[in-house]
């Protein structure tokens, strides 16, 4: 591809970038590992996100005590196929100058595994991109979690996995 930049313009909404997994796992313990807090922790840089995952709710992913990491709406809920959040950054004074944007997370079967699309999109142009960067070892971290049990431990994987301890 000529093109190498992550993300494009898409009809006048700002940047996005797109990622796409295949998981050896059923579309329900995908959502489960999605939206259950313990088990968000163990693929997301030790970082948990609470909700009541109702359309209209509000979300927090944190390490209580210790950092702040994102907040924002579930637009659109429907288990266990599909979950539109906005996503407000909240690690850094550079992220949280971003502003809202989107994940949208679709959940595919195919065969005995799925396919899962995160897209992250609704940037601006010239997005921060601490704010997409993280997503590749999050979802490697998914994966592993699913299809093995265990979690990935390269670093930066668990960056917050011991940090209720800091408090």
């Amino acid at each position: 591809m000529e093109n190498d930049q992550p993300y494009a313009v898409v009809d006048g909404r700002g940047a996005m970038t797109v990622f796409e997994i295949y998981i050896k796992t059923t579309p329900e313990r995908l959502w489960e590992a999605i939206t259950d807090e313990e088990m968000r922790k163990k693929y997301s840089f030790g970082v948990g996100t609470s909700s009541d995952w109702t359309p209209g709710s509000q979300y927090k992913a944190s390490v209580p005590g210790v950092i702040e990491i994102a907040e924002g709406e579930n637009l659109e809920v429907d288990p266990p196929r599909r979950l539109v959040q906005s996503f407000t950054a909240l690690w850094s004074e550079d992220v949280k100058g971003e502003g809202a944007s989107r994940v949208i997370w679709e959940i595919e079967p195919v065969g005995d595994s799925c396919r899962l699309t995160v897209t992250h999109d609704q940037l601006r142009e010239g997005a921060n991109s601490e704010l997409f960067g993280g997503w590749p070892m999050i979802l490697s971290g998914l994966k592993t979690l699913l299809e093995t049990g265990e979690k990935l431990t390269t670093p930066g994987s668990l960056r917050y996995a011991n940090a209720e301890n800091w408090a």
